[in-house]
């Protein structure tokens, strides 16, 4: 079977779901996620399938997000169409984290945003070296969303918060010591691995662990003892604060960074993953996440930080409020405030 931005088949005892929009480096729209929840509900229910592989068709990235336009587009209007969005998105999200059938991704190249939301729920998540992945909503005024608020909290130590702040990339040897994947494979491994997996779905795990190599060195590792403490407090003064007192360049080039993001969504994240670690199952995350989102995408800050980075390209994006002072408990908890029952959240 297959549509316009994604191909779904079977080979022997396995599903075979391959985004395919490399024009937009395979960024998920609405169609995507409903043609996705539609074959892993299918192939849930049928016996001859017994692990579902998710892969790109061709390009640089595997998935660099999700329709980031049309988000911003709606969320000036009426915000019913990013709503839809990431109400259908983050239900593929909890049906994937929740899915009793082994699910294998290849994190090959670009996997950002919307993409670490259908690769972290995998039981099996491949890395390579042209693995590069981030969470780098802060950058638009958005968050770090798609389960987000239940992943990076949950790394080692104060490295989720240093990466939903900051929007660090990541390489695939990076991903791979952190846990946020499984294995590290030469892409020329790639299609041998996804063969044999088809010819022997009980085996994956010996699969992928004969077809691996050892990572080069994951740089973040130096930085861990840095993270942790300057990152250490959840109140995003602190975390500025402690940078500014460390004269070393690390620290000068982490601080340059934050002072590009927008400021109220770094305490949005901030509270995000602090709320995140202490949710009781994934469905409650992401019941949050989509009031979040739900109102986040109308505010001003997500709207001209697309305009910024993404139509005009100017990379200045205008700030409101401009300074993290000005950002006020008040604001996130208008935020942070839950939807009515008939607006709110649920899973499939």
């Amino acid at each position: 079977m297959m549509n316009e931005d994604v191909i779904l088949q079977k080979h022997g005892c396995i599903g075979h779901i391959s985004l395919n929009r490399p024009s937009a480096i395979h960024a998920l729209n609405l169609p995507m996620c409903q043609a996705m929840i539609a074959a892993l509900e299918g192939w849930a229910a049928d016996d001859a399938v017994e692990a579902v592989i998710i892969d790109h068709s061709s390009g640089r990235g595997f998935c660099a997000g999700g329709d980031i336009r049309m988000l911003a587009t709606s969320g000036a209007k009426d915000g019913k169409k990013a709503r839809r969005f990431f109400r259908t998105e983050y239900q593929l999200n909890h049906l994937m984290h929740e899915y009793t059938k082994p699910i294998i991704a290849f994190m090959d190249g670009i996997t950002m945003g919307g993409g670490v939301g259908i690769s972290l729920p995998s039981r099996f998540r491949v890395a390579t070296e042209n693995t590069r992945f981030a969470m780098p909503e802060t950058g638009i005024g958005l968050f770090p969303d798609v389960g987000g608020g239940w992943y990076l909290p949950r790394l080692e130590g104060r490295v989720g918060q240093y990466l939903a702040l900051t929007g660090a990339r990541l390489d695939g040897a990076e991903c791979f010591a952190l846990g946020l994947a499984t294995h590290y494979l030469p892409p020329e491994n790639l299609e041998k691995a996804k063969e044999r997996i088809a010819k022997a779905p009980g085996r994956i795990s010996g699969i992928l662990g004969d077809l691996s190599i050892t990572a080069s060195v994951a740089k973040i590792t130096e930085h861990i003892d840095k993270i942790n403490r300057h990152f250490a407090s959840d109140s995003y003064e602190d975390i500025l604060a402690s940078l500014e007192g460390d004269e070393s360049d690390w620290a000068a080039k982490e601080r340059d960074t934050l002072g590009t993001k927008s400021p109220q969504t770094c305490k949005v994240a901030l509270r995000q993953l602090k709320e995140g670690a202490a949710m009781p199952d994934f469905a409650a995350e992401m019941k949050q996440e989509y009031a979040i989102g739900a109102h986040v995408v109308q505010r001003h800050d997500f709207i001209e930080g697309v305009r910024a980075l993404i139509v005009d390209k100017d990379n200045a994006p205008r700030w409101n409020p401009a300074t993290p002072e000005e950002v006020t408990d008040a604001m996130l908890d208008e935020i942070f405030a839950p939807l009515s029952k008939k607006e709110e959240w649920k899973p499939l």
